[in-house]
């Protein structure tokens, strides 16, 4: 059985494995673990001219459904209304936002498996 503490220290691992791979794909990190009382962004980063919210999945195993079963249609506006919220606090006008979701799966052995897909609809 997993305990909380094992749950926040994959999470956190799968955050900077995620943050590293974008900053390696030339996206720019502006903030990690954004919190409102609306909720939490898990990165919020700059593409280019796109402010693009990113939430990430991380999963010990692929036993249990991929990272990308967790995010659901209420999960995605609600990351879009939260990148909102993130703009109008900060005061920061984009011309063009998105969410993004990195799933990570961590192998016992190797590198973690690193899935990055652009702009969920």
């Amino acid at each position: 059985m997993t305990t909380a503490a094992q749950r926040v220290a994959l999470g956190a691992y799968g955050e900077r494995v995620a943050a590293a791979h974008l900053a390696e794909q030339g996206m720019v990190v502006l903030e990690r673990n954004w919190r409102c009382d609306r909720g939490e962004l898990d990165l919020v980063l700059r593409d280019g001219e796109v402010l693009v919210a990113c939430e990430v999945k991380t999963r010990a195993t692929p036993v249990g459904g991929s990272p990308h079963e967790a995010v659901d249609t209420r999960k995605l506006q609600r990351l879009h209304d939260l990148l909102w919220h993130w703009c109008e606090e900060r005061g920061v006008r984009p011309t063009e936002t998105r969410v993004d979701l990195v799933g990570i799966v961590r192998n016992r052995r190797g590198p973690a498996q690193v899935d990055h897909v652009r702009g969920l609809a």
